[in-house]
């Protein structure tokens, strides 16, 4: 288990995320300083450098760990036994979901991504590419089926889709009139009824 600092029972790497994750969407990346983030966390700045090396590492992660859980599940989801028109639903739904229950990590990485450095802008677009290209695998498979259209080349499809996910953080607001499930089966209708052959 992760060290933690007297008085918390948080562990430290989770504590310096939330206070960053909370500043960056307030104020930005650019203007929130590495000081300001060990402040808000209640740690030394010692103990950022012990977890993350730098403020970009941190930035890095808060993008990461979303696309790490969205990896998994998306894993889960295609490896099911059901039927592909199933599992690209559960898919594009749960994509949805766990973005705006994420929201301000992916506002703040798509809005501050120029500021990582180009091997790490690097390593992040393959671990994107990589979840892309396992969610095209399911239109793919269900297109050599014949369940979905060829029309549209899976490609485009999964750039259509991903479209609307990447702009969740421009409009979707929490007390709004949909939940985080309505827009998400709204979505994952749209894109399987696109589909339909």
């Amino acid at each position: 288990m992760a060290r933690t600092t007297e008085g918390s029972g948080v562990p430290v790497p989770q504590r310096l995320l939330a206070a960053a994750t909370r500043l960056f969407a307030e104020r930005g990346y650019d203007r929130t300083s590495v000081q300001e983030i060990v402040e808000a966390a209640g740690v030394t700045k010692g103990a950022l450098y012990h977890y993350f090396g730098s403020k970009e590492d941190l930035l890095q992660e808060v993008y990461s760990r979303v696309l790490r859980l969205q990896q998994e599940r998306l894993d889960a989801f295609a490896d099911a036994d059901a039927p592909v028109e199933d599992r690209l639903r559960d898919a594009a739904a749960d994509v949805v979901v766990t973005t705006i229950e994420n929201l301000d990590d992916a506002s703040i990485f798509f809005r501050s991504m120029h500021h990582l450095s180009p091997e790490k802008h690097k390593q992040v677009r393959s671990e994107r590419r990589r979840y892309h290209e396992r969610f095209r695998a399911l239109i793919e498979e269900g297109q050599r089926a014949g369940v979905f259209s060829s029309a549209t080349p899976a490609d485009l499809v999964v750039d259509y889709h991903f479209g609307s996910v990447h702009h969740l953080s421009t409009w979707y607001r929490p007390d709004g009139p949909l939940t985080p499930q309505q827009v998400a089966d709204h979505l994952a209708d749209l894109l399987l009824r696109a589909l339909r052959p």
